[in-house]
């Protein structure tokens, strides 16, 4: 008996297949133009005879129109950070397009929520696009600020933000010192966004793409003092974990009332 969990992001798309106690394939592909596609070619990638449940999430999550049901990303979230990291009180999740903080209580139940999805400048997005403009990638950012030191980025809008960089690149300013001076100010804002809800010295998941690097979660940690920040290796599918594992748990309740 295996669930089928799939998170169509504003970026990537992420699916995860999950037997009960552990995530036994997981695939990931970007969204590009063509999300629905995308969506359909995760599922049929990933669905097996044994599979019983299929639950949709992420902005895209309609477009499944064959998935067993449709879960917020915020509830697919919080379900999939409490199963990744039990214990943890509450979820930061940098995604491609917005920022979320998440409230959990004990039982990894979500109770309260803040979005900020109308600026890029605390995003996934916003760090690729600062990767490519010094003619990298994202995926070398840890290497790319080693022993680097922050130059300020003081605008607060992604477009002033890159004005700024192609100013200090015009001035030939280490472009080491420019990126981790982004991930300083990306830290900064999603640790002031975040204490919003967060309660004092919590523990912290910390989910996206941009989990998966080192310098992110240190410099995460450095705003939020109080906080354990901690992460998994499968933090980029945490949405699409948590869409398995509800829907999971909704196949064990329809044995057991069958059984009943």
């Amino acid at each position: 008996m295996l669930s089928l969990g799939i998170d169509s992001g504003s970026t990537m798309t992420k699916g995860v297949l999950f037997d009960g106690s552990s995530v036994i394939a997981q695939r990931m592909l970007p969204t590009s133009m063509r999300p629905g596609e995308v969506l359909r070619e995760i599922c049929t990638g990933l669905k097996s005879s044994e599979t019983e449940m299929v639950i949709s999430t992420g902005y895209g999550r309609e477009l499944l129109k064959d998935a067993d049901a449709k879960i917020t990303e915020i509830t697919c979230h919080g379900a999939g950070a409490a199963w990744l990291c039990p214990g943890c009180d509450a979820v930061i999740d940098v995604g491609g397009q917005d920022c979320k903080a998440i409230l959990l209580d004990q039982d990894g139940q979500v109770t309260d929520f803040l979005m900020n999805d109308k600026c890029a400048a605390g995003t996934g997005r916003f760090m690729e696009m600062i990767m490519a403009r010094v003619g990298s990638d994202i995926s070398c950012l840890d290497s790319f600020v080693e022993g680097c030191s922050p130059i300020p980025i003081n605008s607060m809008c992604a477009v002033f933000a890159e004005s700024e960089i192609v100013g200090l690149l015009a001035k030939e300013a280490n472009p080491g010192d420019i990126v981790l001076g982004c991930v300083h100010s990306i830290c900064r804002r999603t640790a002031v966004f975040a204490e919003k809800i967060t309660p004092a010295r919590p523990k912290v998941f910390f989910s996206g793409g941009l989990a998966q690097s080192e310098v992110m979660r240190r410099v995460l940690g450095e705003y939020m003092k109080d906080a354990e920040i901690v992460t998994h290796p499968l933090a980029q599918y945490t949405g699409a974990v948590g869409a398995a594992v509800l829907g999971y748990r909704k196949l064990m309740r329809r044995k057991r009332n069958h059984g009943a």
